[in-house]
């Protein structure tokens, strides 16, 4: 089934480390930065000479280590690092980077529409970028690379997921969680200030009853800071329904009890990527921005999301197909807003 919607850098230290240890270790940048001019040649050559890059992204960390091992295989003089975050956890990383100029991320992959559109429109927070996986045609640059060269990687599809040994029949829509016998056993993301997840909760009440919210409330559901929680809940049984979860595939076919289904219509979110204006390993950084959108950094990504490239195996959708949200209805008000009477509702 095709989403429908979106209704919406290598450290010296490890992941680990605290981002500031990272910087501090590898000494940081002091201001903006950027590549060799000449050709992609010795763009890769001066990077080899970084020998590192770090990338900060909200992507669920089986993605990340998953790019890490097909990026050490096609670069192996380069080390790569990710530090994971969620966009409410990473973006005043990036603001005060970008404002000290010590920068420690060379790439930050983000969904925060509203942040990704301030950031755009400033030209202050990234670097163009240039390399040749961006302009395969396929690729569609014109229309995946935006202001501010946040360019398209993949994009997260949502739908309901379910342990097959307590829910055998399984899930068709997300209604059907509001069932007495889950209460206490379903499993939520906490939306508050993630800009994407309020626009989820959103678009489950246009499309699954005004009251869906409130009758999920109800139910005392489980709540757990990202859909990865969420997915390991599921797996070992803590919980047994969840209305909003990435695609299980991995689970699934590592022989877990769990089974997932999109509903129709179908909620997703698009990933951008930039590189920073302050990336200490801005070489590098161009390479890792274009492993990303190339077709074996694509099908290292390719697990339960959506892909930028077609015919990607693993690939739930077409990224191209999924809408971003509104920044003009998620601004930072309306998030703080509407986590805050979230958190009301499902806290106290």
């Amino acid at each position: 089934m095709r989403v429908r919607r979106l209704v919406k850098h290598v450290a010296c230290a490890t992941v680990a480390a605290a981002v500031a240890m990272t910087a501090a270790a590898c000494g940081g940048s002091s201001g903006a930065t950027s590549a060799v001019e000449g050709s992609w040649d010795e763009v890769v050559a001066a990077a080899e000479e970084e020998g590192s890059v770090l990338l900060y992204s909200s992507q669920n960390s089986v993605i990340l280590e998953n790019v890490k091992k097909a990026w050490s295989k096609k670069y192996p003089g380069i080390t790569m690092e990710f530090v994971r975050g969620t966009d409410a956890d990473l973006n005043p990383r990036i603001e005060t980077e970008n404002r000290t100029g010590r920068g420690a991320a060379d790439v930050h992959v983000v969904t925060d529409t509203s942040w990704i559109t301030s950031a755009g429109e400033s030209g202050d927070f990234s670097q163009a970028v240039r390399g040749p996986a961006f302009d395969n045609p396929d690729y569609e640059r014109d229309t995946s690379v935006r202001a501010g060269d946040f360019f398209l990687t993949v994009a997260a599809t949502f739908g309901m997921g379910w342990n097959t040994n307590a829910v055998p029949a399984g899930l068709t829509t997300p209604q059907d969680v509001l069932k007495p016998e889950y209460r206490g056993r379903i499993g939520i993301v906490n939306p508050n200030g993630i800009a994407s997840f309020v626009d989820l909760y959103d678009f489950y009440g246009e499309h699954f009853g005004s009251d869906f919210e409130e009758k999920l409330a109800g139910l005392e559901p489980r709540i757990f800071p990202s859909a990865i929680g969420v997915a390991q809940a599921l797996t070992s049984g803590e919980v047994v329904v969840s209305p909003m979860v990435q695609p299980l595939v991995q689970e699934a076919a590592t022989g877990a009890p769990v089974d997932w289904a999109l509903p129709d219509p179908s909620w997703g979110t698009p990933f951008f990527g930039h590189i920073t204006a302050v990336a200490p390993h801005p070489n590098a950084a161009q390479l890792l921005a274009d492993f990303l959108v190339s077709p074996e950094g694509q099908a290292a990504q390719a697990i339960g999301v959506a892909t930028a490239l077609p015919g990607i195996s693993g690939s739930t959708a077409d990224a191209k197909d999924i809408r971003s949200p509104d920044p003009g209805q998620l601004t930072p008000d309306y998030v703080k807003q509407r986590s805050q009477a979230w958190q009301k509702m499902f806290t106290g």
